[in-house]
């Protein structure tokens, strides 16, 4: 591709010093930057690079620190200066070509010292990935739909009848075990008259007809009272013999029935705040209006963030692509080692192949990557910043669902250099919220949504901010838009 016009050079937008760069796109998403160094610029590092061998080097008849350049040139020699000069005065003139370029770097340069003449200039070359260029249409073109947040009687009424269930209480009876009975139970396992030692249990509960145990179990016990026994024949699930069929005897010690409270103005004051049946209800409704609300906005960050994304063409850079695949790799591996499993036949017991998962993080993958950049470029043009009290609000959030002390995970992230990496989460969190704000958001019955406010714009927050330039891979911005799954926690 051809070369941007040069930055540096007199009568440019960069003619702060005579350093010459050439911008070269290889890509959408990685360039080459070519920088000529005049030698009088580098009369400052070099003077640097003399006190520093000087310190370090040790010449009869001179205190450390205090030897002449020229002695050092015929000791030392004048090449070791230069290798330390340019060592340091590279990332300075990298780094300003970056800025006069008006590219974002991703990740280190590749760098090549192509051009050292002593006296007259120093040139090398950096490639490196850069953040892609786009520009994000108008927020209020992005129209979404989400889900109604309206709660009906028969919601209600499940609510109610879920918490019934929380209050109910067992009774014994003398008769014999049922479908929805509770029973409790000794068993005892053998294969071929030898017990099992591993297949004992005594004062088991268990609800009769739920499955949840012995394939024959519920059979077995259909018609035994309290003191009865019956033996059936049953594949062992777990121990020394799995999988080996066996005796399985089991032995009825009790049996109880389920009774639930009547739903009346006394269950409403043992189960909540209320006085009356109708005040429970009527809670009950606010409630769950409250969530589905919630719901909403969750889904109207999600399907706004999705619907901005289609509107948006970008390349990705390979490399951050296959950082986020990798970090996924490497959460599955953890995954498997705390199930005590190796990674093949962790996902055969999960239902799934090793192709079916390296398409879902690719596929996972290039949409974090994607999410990032649009969020950062919305945060940078609308100007967005984090002030002190967001970060710390999120640095205590974090704390509480890790359960450790606030104070403790700020020290950690602070010493850890990774408080650049909170603000650009907290930014991210910001630039998602004004998408929400600004889309068009309407539910299933064509009704227009409130979306919470939108975040401050410059004016209006307070002095002290923390710089927060995006920082991380932009995949962080995956895990700020949420799960579709998990949006409305009342359906």
């Amino acid at each position: 591709m051809p070369a941007r016009p040069r930055v540096g050079e007199p009568g440019s937008r960069g003619d702060k010093s005579a350093v010459k760069t050439d911008v070269e796109e290889l890509s959408p998403t990685r360039v080459r930057l070519t920088i000529e160094v005049p030698f009088d610029e580098l009369k400052k590092t070099l003077d640097h690079a003399y006190r520093e061998v000087a310190r370090q080097v040790r010449i009869p008849g001179f205190r450390p620190g205090k030897v002449p350049p020229r002695i050092i040139d015929q000791r030392i020699g004048r090449s070791a200066v230069l290798e330390h000069a340019v060592s340091d005065a590279v990332p300075e003139f990298y780094g300003q070509a970056v800025r006069e370029a008006e590219v974002v770097p991703l990740g280190q340069p590749e760098v090549e010292i192509t051009r050292l003449d002593d006296g007259a200039e120093l040139a090398f070359t950096a490639e490196v990935d850069v953040r892609p260029r786009f520009e994000l249409p108008d927020l209020a073109t992005v129209a979404v739909t989400v889900q109604d947040a309206d709660v009906t009687p028969d919601q209600v009424e499940e609510y109610l009848a879920a918490l019934r269930e929380r209050f109910a209480s067992l009774r014994s009876v003398d008769r014999a075990a049922g479908a929805g009975d509770y029973v409790s139970i000794d068993l005892s396992a053998s294969i071929d008259g030898t017990p099992v030692e591993d297949a004992q249990a005594s004062g088991v509960s268990y609800e009769v007809g739920s499955g949840s145990m012995l394939d024959g179990l519920d059979d077995a016990l259909a018609g035994l009272s309290a003191g009865e026994s019956a033996t059936f024949r049953a594949e062992l699930a777990g121990g020394e013999h799995a999988g080996e069929t066996a005796d399985v005897t089991v032995t009825v010690n009790s049996v109880k029935v389920k009774e639930l409270p009547e739903l009346d103005d006394e269950f409403a004051q043992l189960a909540s705040e209320f006085d009356t049946l109708g005040e429970l209800r009527a809670g009950t409704r606010r409630q769950l209006e409250a969530l589905r609300q919630a719901g909403q906005q969750a889904q109207a960050r999600e399907r706004a963030l999705d619907a901005l994304m289609a509107l948006v063409d970008m390349p990705l850079p390979d490399v951050l692509v296959q950082q986020e695949i990798e970090m996924r790799r490497r959460s599955l591996a953890e995954q498997a080692e705390r199930a005590g499993a190796d990674v093949e036949s962790y996902l055969a017991a999960n239902d799934t192949t090793a192709e079916q998962v390296e398409r879902e993080f690719s596929e996972d993958a290039r949409r974090a990557v994607k999410a990032g950049f649009i969020l950062d470029k919305l945060a940078a043009d609308e100007k967005l910043t984090v002030d002190a009290g967001e970060l710390s609000g999120y640095v205590t959030e974090q704390a509480y669902r890790m359960g450790v002390a606030p104070d403790r995970l700020a020290r950690d992230l602070s010493e850890s250099g990774q408080l650049g990496s909170v603000a650009a989460d907290v930014l991210r969190s910001k630039a998602l919220m004004l998408l929400a704000v600004r889309a068009e958001v309407t539910d299933e019955s064509g009704r227009k949504v409130s979306i919470g406010a939108a975040p401050a714009v410059p004016g209006d927050e307070a002095e002290d901010t923390a710089d927060a330039e995006p920082a991380g891979s932009p995949g962080d911005a995956a895990g700020q838009a949420g799960s579709e799954d998990a949006a409305d926690p009342a359906s």
